[in-house]
């Protein structure tokens, strides 16, 4: 799974009552989590990186349903998409499903509707979803709440108007570092992956080292011989992660440029088993250029040897 939505997952898996208390933008709706529902189909039909969470709603059991996105779905369009993980989520549990996408990156989700429409006489179909982009949600306002599972998002947030965005990056691992979890570093490093989406990952180093190094909060969670050397693994990791991910996405951008998105997203897959980073930075040169798609299978099979 990409490095992206393995970080999403596991503050959802983790904290899912702050995800469903988003789903329902904080109101003071009465839910209580029972459950994160592994899928019963982890295939096509039922996609890995959807989270279902059971909950009473009004002392009425409810699915919440979580798609993350970094970038816009275009083979199926994600109304379609959404529309098919809904019926089938419906079908398979039998229970009412409310349904939200949260787009990451913040170019990402500008078009997309938040419904999939059918208008045929007699044969209309409407299904509703939540579209939540990041980058419109106000990023302070998460901050003064603290809930655990949100915080590494809020580096995608809308910063404040007079912050500037190394200003905001600051203030957010501050907060992280300020949550009381069982195992800093990695919520650290998950911070740092989905922060890589937007900031240059020695910018993140810089801050987080320079907060981590200064303040005692990380030193309880680790032997002290063990500090320094853990949290620096886990910031490592989760900067090559992430630029990883980051260049996977800029080649099926380019490939969607150059070629058609449909074609792009065939490649997907075989972008994500690669692992080697100056690999993928010789195949995002060749996806600027390309001219079919034979030519990028090529360069795959060449690098590949």
């Amino acid at each position: 799974m990409a490095s992206f939505d393995t970080a999403s997952k596991k503050q959802i898996e983790t904290n899912p009552q702050d995800f469903v208390n988003l789903c329902f933008k904080f109101r003071s709706a009465k839910t209580t989590v029972l459950e994160v529902v592994t899928p019963e189909q982890p295939t096509v039909e039922m996609h890995q990186a959807d989270t279902l969470i059971k909950i009473l709603h009004d002392n009425q059991e409810v699915l919440v349903h979580f798609e993350f996105q970094t970038t816009d779905s275009y083979d199926p369009e994600m109304p379609l998409r959404m529309a098919g993980y809904i019926i089938r989520a419906i079908e398979i549990y039998r229970l009412p499903v409310y349904s939200n996408v949260i787009y990451l990156r913040p170019d990402a989700g500008n078009n997309d509707p938040g419904k999939f429409e059918q208008n045929l006489e007699r044969h209309n179909i409407s299904i509703a979803y939540q579209v939540f982009r990041l980058i419109e949600i106000d990023g302070q306002e998460v901050l003064d709440l603290k809930p655990i599972g949100l915080i590494p998002f809020t580096p995608l947030m809308k910063r404040p108007a007079d912050m500037d965005a190394k200003q905001w990056l600051r203030r957010c691992v501050q907060t992280a570092d300020s949550i009381d979890v069982s195992n800093k570093p990695e919520y650290l490093g998950s911070l740092v992956v989905l922060g890589n989406l937007v900031y240059d990952a020695e910018t993140i180093l810089e801050i987080i080292s320079e907060e981590t190094m200064q303040q005692s909060s990380i030193a309880e969670y680790l032997a002290p011989e063990a500090h320094e050397q853990g949290i620096q693994q886990g910031i490592q990791q989760g900067i090559q992660q992430g630029a990883q991910e980051t260049i996977r996405e800029n080649i099926l951008e380019a490939l969607a440029s150059q070629l058609q998105p449909e074609i792009a997203e065939t490649f997907k897959s075989d972008l994500e088993a690669i692992n080697d980073l100056q690999r993928l930075k010789q195949l995002f040169r060749t996806a600027m250029r390309v001219e079919t798609p034979e030519d990028f299978t090529q360069a795959l099979n060449e690098n590949g040897e």
